[in-house]
């Protein structure tokens, strides 16, 4: 899911969608060689992997989040990514909390689009620029938005070990625009092994103290399951390992619906 990488304070509040919240249910060898009407989640992680949507076809991310520090009970979401390849290299997509319940009532969060540009630099290694925007559809008071205009740039290298390990890794400063002093910046390390249907990811990710918001720091694990070539569930949690960090369990669904436009 990627979850979104801008998050309002402790709440964490988004998709990874794509850089907006990554990682994936990711197979070595699957971006390169795969159908393009296979399903490549950027699910369930907060990183993004470098990969990009075969021109013409549009895939869609959606699952459901508790999240709460201490316990689930802070909030319920519902996040979603539309991923559209624009060219070869080139993924436009569009990513946002639709429905998200908090103390303070019920309603959307923030919406957002991301522009990534992906290149191949070796058989076993894609690199990837993620640049993101959020606009303040939430309401801020209530816990479901950011309250303002913010954005984001990451670094993303997607790599097959020789071992069958695939490794995702993103660095970037994020929550650009709302001001102040350092920078805020987003770093992830997430790990994923395939066994047929069958798939495991694991990540270490942060955010560093900036913008006005204190460090946050969390592991995440997810299982996945290839229902069909074009489909793919994902289900796991995250455990906060710092401070305000809320803890996560989500569930969710990767949809390819095809080819859609020349």
């Amino acid at each position: 899911m990627s979850f979104q990488k801008f998050p309002p304070g402790p709440r964490l509040c988004g998709v990874r969608r794509s850089v907006a919240l990554g990682v994936l249910m990711y197979f070595p060898g699957v971006a390169r060689c795969q159908s393009p009407r296979a399903a490549n989640p950027e699910r369930p992680t907060f990183a993004t992997h470098a990969y990009v949507v075969a021109p013409g076809y549009v895939e869609l991310e959606q699952g459901v989040r508790v999240q709460g520090a201490g316990d689930l009970s802070d909030a319920t979401a519902w996040d979603y990514n539309l991923k559209i390849g624009l060219a070869r290299r080139v993924q436009l997509a569009f990513f946002g909390t639709a429905f998200m319940r908090t103390a303070a009532g019920v309603g959307p969060g923030d919406l957002g689009t991301t522009l990534k540009l992906s290149t191949g630099v070796s058989t076993r290694t894609t690199v990837a620029l993620a640049a993101s925007v959020t606009f303040p559809t939430g309401d801020a008071s209530a816990g479901r938005g950011a309250g303002g205009t913010q954005g984001a740039v990451l670094a993303v290298a997607s790599v097959d070990t020789p071992w069958r390990i695939h490794l995702d890794l993103n660095l970037g400063p994020v929550a650009l625009g709302r001001g102040g002093s350092p920078l805020r910046w987003f770093h992830s390390l997430s790990a994923a092994i395939g066994a047929g249907r069958y798939g495991f990811t694991g990540e270490a990710y942060g955010y560093s103290a900036g913008a006005g918001e204190a460090a946050q720091w969390g592991a995440l694990g997810a299982v996945t399951v290839r229902l069909a070539q074009w489909a793919v569930v994902d289900a796991g949690g995250s455990v906060g390992l710092w401070r305000d960090t809320p803890d996560l369990a989500f569930v969710g669904l990767t949809t390819n619906i095809g080819r859609v436009f020349r």
